[in-house]
């Protein structure tokens, strides 16, 4: 992990002499926490992961002179991932999002099929898009609700009662 000084001077480089070789310290740095953050939105599939990470990094260096520093990197980073998650979902298909929504709702029928020992990775993946951003945010990513208020743009209060809210629906799921 960078120092704080580090990023600093990294992101000069990029933004005033277009160093290839500062951004590529700067994606060698974050790609891991992209990459798991990418991972649980696209509930384990790593080729979409892969390719939606690229794009991510790619975005960040054609954008970098434009990063203004009023929220932390990393923050701007994941709120480019955030983005490039939701047009994808958006480009392939309406029925997607139904489908991913759908994904959250489990009937009488279905929690009879579930596992007693469900995981919580599964569970995680039985919530819908914003519940499972929010989570994977404050509690995989370890990002302060400030932050992650910021990457969703949504009031921190709205954060708070989705993350509540998921985790009930979690615990309901694993429970059984």
């Amino acid at each position: 992990m960078l120092s704080r000084l580090d990023e600093i001077k990294l992101l000069s480089l990029c933004a005033l002499a277009d160093n290839r070789d500062a951004f590529g310290r700067l994606v060698e740095a974050y790609q891991p926490r992209v990459r798991r953050f990418l991972l649980n939105l696209t509930m384990g599939d790593e080729m979409l992961t892969d390719d939606l990470a690229q794009e991510t990094f790619i975005k960040a260096y054609v954008s970098i002179r434009g990063f203004k520093g009023l929220s932390s990197f990393s923050t701007w980073l994941y709120r480019i991932a955030y983005n490039e998650f939701y047009s994808h979902i958006r480009k392939h298909s309406e029925d997607h999002v139904d489908d991913i929504a759908a994904m959250g709702e489990v009937s009488t029928a279905a929690n009879d099929a579930i596992e007693a020992s469900m995981t919580v990775q599964e569970a995680l993946n039985r919530l819908n898009d914003s519940e499972r951003v929010a989570v994977t945010l404050f509690y995989i990513e370890d990002q302060p609700l400030k932050q992650v208020a910021k990457i969703m743009q949504m009031p921190e209060g709205s954060v708070k009662s989705l993350i509540h809210r998921s985790k009930a629906k979690m615990r309901a799921l694993i429970d059984t």
